[in-house]
């Protein structure tokens, strides 16, 4: 029979062993019949097992790692002993932000702990401790797991740890559409994980507005080409997800920082085409529509596409009143059901 401290150290011994390495981690029910499964780098643990760790991760918190003063937080980052050989202090927040990922106090300690490197420790040291930190989040954020994908404790941490990664590294303008282009594959990630997620992509439009800063430190005069870079991946995933109102004012919030009107045109016409191609209905995709063609002054594209479908007429009586994309879905529908409209190719989505 397992015990507390038994459960507590398999858990240390999962996280030890990471590397740099991003993991999946999952709940798993207790009918398995194991407390835990490892497959490669596929963790499965039971809520029971991770609560009896948290128990012993919590008591070394409180009593061995709040006490500790900014000369033992640079100690314990230089400390150079095998983590397999003990409860590594950084590791006991990791079993805890593992059970609740809105510890603040925990997330707090090990923004201390990162800050007391970066007063002290060398550029080589300080890069490995970023990436370690990046992937533990990713590891978090892009596991199945119930709260993880979309708190904004953790995403507040990752947006702090990139802001001293950048700060420090101070990388060029191109590196910094691959950083951004990067990090949203994450976020992608987890808005799958965690539909509607605002907090990813919140976190997303942060970002992008800090490494604009960083652009124009460095003098670039329109540094644009960071949105431009994330246009492309983050329409596909709308597409995919066409029921994601996050992901579409995401896309929205893009073509802003996309002066190229041919650019905005583009996007919108592919976004109508597949709503008529596929008879879509859904509210998310005609309010992106609609918002970005009278945002940027689009309105011809979609007279262009439904020129065929007369337009509603206005009524003044409350019941009949619609939301601007009713009405531009009403012309669809009314679109698909003329002569020689797509309404025998397949049944509104």
């Amino acid at each position: 029979m397992t015990t507390t401290e038994d459960e507590f150290q398999v858990l240390v011994g999962v996280f030890a062993s990471r590397g740099n390495k991003v993991l999946e981690i999952e709940i798993i029910p207790s009918s398995h019949g194991a407390p835990f499964l490892q497959d490669g780098l596929s963790i499965g643990v039971t809520k029971k097992a991770l609560a009896s760790a948290l128990v012993v991760a919590r008591r070394l918190f409180f009593t061995r790692l709040l006490p500790m003063s900014e000369d033992d937080l640079y100690a314990d980052v230089i400390k150079r002993e095998p983590e397999t050989t003990s409860a590594s202090n950084h590791i006991i927040t990791e079993i805890m932000l593992l059970f609740d990922c809105e510890h603040l106090t925990a997330c707090n300690w090990r923004k201390r702990w990162l800050q007391a490197a970066i007063m002290h420790c060398e550029r080589n040291f300080l890069d490995e401790m970023f990436n370690k930190e990046l992937s533990l989040l990713q590891t978090y954020q892009c596991s199945p797991l119930h709260r993880h994908t979309k708190s904004p404790t953790l995403w507040s941490h990752r947006l702090w740890v990139l802001n001293a990664m950048v700060g420090l590294q101070k990388p060029a303008p191109p590196a910094l559409g691959k950083l951004g282009r990067a990090e949203l594959d994450i976020v992608l990630r987890a808005g799958e994980l965690h539909p509607k997620n605002y907090y990813a992509f919140t976190y997303m439009r942060n970002l992008h507005l800090f490494l604009v800063d960083v652009a124009k430190a460095h003098g670039t005069p329109v540094p644009s080409s960071i949105a431009e870079a994330m246009l492309e991946p983050t329409l596909n995933w709308c597409l995919s997800n066409p029921r994601d109102i996050s992901g579409w004012m995401f896309e929205k919030y893009l073509l802003e920082y996309c002066p190229d009107l041919s650019t905005r045109a583009g996007i919108v016409r592919r976004v109508l085409r597949f709503a008529l191609d596929v008879r879509w209905e859904g509210e998310s995709l005609w309010t992106f529509i609609d918002q970005t063609t009278k945002r940027f002054d689009l309105e011809q594209i979609v007279e262009e596409a439904l020129k065929r479908a007369p337009a509603q007429m206005e009524s003044d009586s409350p019941q009949d009143r619609q939301k601007p994309w009713q009405k531009r879905l009403d012309r669809a529908r009314a679109y698909w059901t003329m002569p020689g409209g797509p309404e025998h190719s397949q049944q509104p989505v």
